[in-house]
């Protein structure tokens, strides 16, 4: 799924209650995970419309939302605009094609991304390398699924096995792995168990 179908829905995105809720849902999963103060610094990887920063507002620091489509960039954009979104700024940014930049963080958040991502060792490495000593990465997403959550066209990952994803977490070089439940996700009147990753940049 390119970026095509996200710049056509980005518009749309917030007006669905469902992806609403569920950032919210993961932003308090993330806070119940990790210690979150004025200064921490995140990265939302793949960050939509920004609804899991919106989410985390007034328990973070500087947030930086990145995302390779340019119509969820433009409704981001138009967010900070109004204040809904203060203290942010955005990336485009694609870390299967592009170098991380040279920044750390105290935070990479990402929900409902990773399935997306083909290259996902890579992935992980970066991730790795734009955390800053005992920062954490926090992934939100589906676990294993039978293949109808995109269709049988899809060509990502069909959701992700708890230990298989701890094991590529640590071979990237993070340690304190753990996987828990945190929302579902209801589509054609099927429920899909969604989990939070965590994991630590060694300090």
């Amino acid at each position: 799924m390119g970026t095509e179908h996200f710049d056509a829905t980005a518009a749309d995105w917030d007006r669905d209650e469902q992806k609403v809720a569920r950032a919210h849902e993961v932003a308090q999963a993330v806070a119940a995970a990790v210690s979150l103060s004025a200064r921490t610094r995140v990265l939302d990887y793949g960050a939509g419309t920004g609804l899991v920063t919106q989410a985390l507002a007034g328990r973070i620091g500087p947030a930086t939302l990145a995302d390779s489509s340019s119509g969820m960039r433009d409704v981001i954009l138009e967010k900070i605009g109004s204040g809904a979104l203060p203290a942010a700024r955005v990336w485009d940014l694609d870390l299967e094609a592009q170098p991380p930049p040279d920044e750390r963080f105290d935070l990479i958040v990402t929900s409902l991304v990773l399935h997306h991502i083909k290259a996902l060792p890579r992935v992980l490495s970066r991730f790795t390398e734009l955390l800053a000593p005992g920062g954490y990465l926090c992934i939100a997403d589906l676990d294993r699924e039978d293949g109808s959550f995109h269709g049988h066209d899809f060509d990502g990952h069909h959701g992700f096995d708890r230990a298989e994803l701890s094991v590529q977490l640590e071979d990237a070089g993070l340690v304190d792995v753990s996987v828990r439940d945190c929302t579902e996700y209801v589509r054609d009147g099927v429920t899909y168990s969604v989990f939070l990753a965590v994991a630590r940049r060694p300090a």
